[in-house]
């Protein structure tokens, strides 16, 4: 049976004793300050959740907010809407997002992009691209990096190219803590503008004592996801963007229902589940199996794991 991904040995313990009353320093403050170094943003805050690190960035835009038609995330409209956003949306391949499909679009000053630093979680954005059109045509960037964040080839959750970084630090992302998030910017206007969403956010030292020990070895977690997803996606057909790195895979199929029912009993986990199906616009808006490697247990991403996941999958296709 597979292990649905939890926060480390560490980190839970590091909790418990914060929670306890054994509070040996001020967490926030040094969670802050790994954050900002992470990113190389001036200013970062530690917020509730990754939702509420959207509201932050969204609150602060006075233009219209742009968002991929699919292979983002739903709650970039939700919260939009909520906040009587205007909305539009661009469109992309497959999730990916050529900038160049904005040059139609009647986009008002003041504007923001948001989008995830991957695809689907399948394919990487070309974050450095997309910073150079935004930047070049005063559109502000909001990239959501829950999966991005330490990447060591430096394209994704860089201060360098997204002018506001998010993230959500609940289960299973790359930084999991099961709750809490952060926001981080450059840009001093931003937090002035966001100062009352901010306090509604605010979290508590056990969360960003565990977001501390997570991020001690977070560039080293996420190559671990990617290096097996991309094991997976050269060892099985038709898997989309199987050129680019991600920590998911997603396979078109016509029959992707039955086939995500049999994997689902013949791949079985511990709780919650690694395999979805789609249409889905948090993955892409065509009928297709997503195996959620990034939802696995560390330990599941040893290579007799993962071929007993291609075996399964190529018997089913």
């Amino acid at each position: 049976m597979f292990r649905f991904k939890t926060p480390s040995q560490k980190t839970l313990e590091t909790m418990a004793e914060v929670a306890k009353g054994n509070l040996k320093e001020d967490y926030e403050a040094r969670c802050i300050e790994k954050i900002r170094t992470l990113t190389s943003h001036d200013e970062a805050k530690v917020t509730s959740s990754g939702n509420n690190s959207i509201f932050i960035a969204l609150s602060a835009i006075e233009g219209d907010i742009i968002i991929p038609d699919q292979g983002g995330w739903h709650g970039f409209k939700q919260i939009a809407r909520f906040l009587n956003k205007n909305i539009i949306t661009i469109k992309t391949d497959l999730g990916l997002i050529n900038p160049k499909y904005m040059d139609d679009l009647d986009i008002s000053e003041g504007s923001a992009l948001i989008f995830t630093s991957f695809a689907g979680y399948t394919a990487e954005q070309d974050t450095k691209a997309i910073s150079k059109y935004c930047r070049d045509n005063g559109i502000i960037t909001i990239e959501d990096a829950s999966a991005g964040i330490g990447d060591k080839k430096q394209h994704l959750g860089n201060g360098k190219y997204s002018d506001i970084i998010i993230a959500s630090t609940g289960s299973p992302k790359i930084i999991n803590v099961t709750s809490g998030g952060f926001i981080s910017t450059s840009s001093e206007e931003i937090f002035k503008r966001t100062s009352l969403p901010q306090k509604l956010s605010k979290t508590s030292q056990i969360v960003c004592s565990g977001i501390c020990c997570e991020l001690e070895n977070v560039g080293e977690k996420l190559e671990l996801s990617l290096n097996a997803t991309d094991y997976v996606k050269n060892n099985i057909p038709n898997t989309i963007h199987a050129d680019k790195r991600g920590i998911n895979v997603i396979i078109r199929h016509d029959n992707a229902k039955e086939i995500g029912w049999n994997l689902k009993r013949s791949l079985p986990i511990d709780k919650s589940g690694f395999i979805t199906t789609c249409p889905n616009y948090n993955r892409i808006k065509q009928k297709a199996i997503a195996v959620e490697l990034k939802n696995l247990d560390y330990g599941c991403l040893e290579k007799k794991h993962l071929d007993k996941i291609i075996e399964k999958i190529n018997n089913q296709l």
